[in-house]
């Protein structure tokens, strides 16, 4: 079998930024054809696996994702017999959903079977056809989430020691803000938006009691919009108010909401660091420079 060219990793820039959005590290990529119960047909998506979550994109320089997929709970994995020439089939069977998935050929085909089942198995599998080198690959990615399954659950584990502390410790420790929040004034979220188009155009910021937030959009239509939506917490919820208010569960998904509500059009105004954009990304480096400061912006 011939073995398949490697995709070339994203602009740093782009890495970068999915890296800070999704939180997760990066294991294998590459382009799917994704069919899921409430698509009439295949979309085809630039897809990164990430953990154990599937995020999919419209294409490889995008920055935010359009869709995503959890497979923690992979009940199986299904090859299905295709007409196609040179083109691999098989569908996710999931606990409350099936997801038909079709790749550009076959040899991609068997290295997305095998990520997928190295990291919700917790093993190599045995069944796949894959040459030395990307079999040395699935035991890296396996090393690499058994670690990062023994971090989440002592990060769980420190939640439950810290029920009885208050809520603001407990929120700054575990669940660190958006990417794409700053403590800045509505006037002051308006003018970043303005004057920096590209880096994104929605900031969450606090609100003017101090204990809510508000959303600030900058929307390109015939001419530049600005809009501004409260989030107001409510216990453990937030609650965008809009005509039909939203309630979710915390910040990160009022932020999700709006990209997907949008189908990508709004994104998170995220600040570079890195001065030198044009090198391709070192994924181990990145991982432990994001985990040393989770607020880099």
């Amino acid at each position: 079998m011939m073995a398949k060219k490697t995709p070339k990793p994203a602009p740093r820039r782009i890495f970068q930024e999915r890296l800070k959005i999704t939180a997760l590290p990066l294991y294998f990529e590459g382009f799917l054809l994704v069919k899921r119960p409430e698509y009439q047909e295949y979309k085809h998506y630039w897809t990164e696996l990430r953990g154990t979550t599937l995020f999919f994109y419209t294409d490889k320089k995008s920055t935010i994702y359009v869709d995503k997929l959890d497979i923690t709970d992979l009940t199986c994995l299904t090859d299905q017999n295709s007409t196609e020439k040179n083109c691999a089939k098989f569908t996710l069977v999931l606990p409350k959903e099936e997801v038909q998935l079709k790749t550009e050929n076959t040899e991609s085909g068997e290295e997305w079977r095998g990520f997928i089942l190295t990291v919700t198995q917790l093993s190599v599998p045995q069944q796949v056809s894959l040459l030395p080198g990307q079999v040395i690959r699935l035991h890296e990615v396996l090393e690499r989430e058994k670690k990062r399954r023994i971090e989440t659950e002592q990060l769980s584990s420190t939640s439950m020691e810290k029920e009885k502390e208050p809520v603001e410790d407990y929120v700054d420790v575990l669940n660190p803000m958006p990417v794409c929040f700053y403590t800045v004034s509505r006037k002051e979220a308006t003018e970043m938006l303005k004057k920096n188009p590209s880096l994104g155009n929605m900031i969450l910021r606090p609100g003017s009691d101090s204990k809510n937030y508000s959303i600030t959009i900058r929307q390109e239509t015939d001419m530049p919009r600005i809009k501004h939506y409260k989030v107001i917490s409510i216990g453990k919820n937030y609650t965008i108010e809009l005509e039909k208010p939203v309630t979710l569960p915390n910040l990160f998904s009022v932020i999700d909401y709006f990209v997907k509500e949008t189908r990508g059009n709004l994104r998170p105004f995220i600040y570079s660091t890195d001065e030198d954009l044009g090198q391709e990304p070192n994924i181990e480096e990145r991982s432990e420079k994001l985990k040393k400061n989770p607020h880099i912006a």
